[in-house]
């Protein structure tokens, strides 16, 4: 199980990147020796990392953060690559996202991210008041 808190944690560093706005922490998350994908809700599919990287500043850097949070993570772990399918909770409503994940240099970096619209999850009320909060 060490591998799944592995990708897990590196889950977490994107949502975090993600929720803080920070560029430099997105850059880090994302493979630099695979190809990269990236569909963003209502977008096309972006295809190499500059592409997908350019996309996270112009997101990043919008005035308005985006208060985001990773709920009900499941993580399964394929050798070296690893997908996390959550959900994410927002102020505007609820995502379901795929981020697939591969070991580069010992570390699990993401190679893919996808989310698109989902109707609000099973978690409890209780606790996403507290998770946009």
């Amino acid at each position: 199980m060490p591998e799944h808190a592995a990708v897990l944690f590196a889950n977490d560093i994107f949502y975090l990147a993600f929720a803080n706005q920070d560029f430099e922490a997105m850059q880090l998350i994302w493979a630099e020796k695979s190809p990269v994908t990236c569909i963003h809700p209502g977008w096309d599919v972006l295809s190499d990392r500059e592409e997908v990287l350019e996309s996270w500043e112009q997101i990043l850097g919008n005035p308005n953060p985006t208060n985001i949070v990773c709920k009900s993570a499941t993580v399964r772990v394929l050798g070296p690559i690893a997908y996390v399918i959550c959900h994410e909770v927002l102020d505007q409503g609820y995502l379901v996202a795929t981020n697939v994940f591969i070991q580069e240099d010992g570390k699990w970096k993401m190679v893919h991210h996808q989310a698109g619209a989902a109707p609000e999850p099973d978690i409890a009320e209780e606790e996403i008041q507290d998770t946009l909060q």
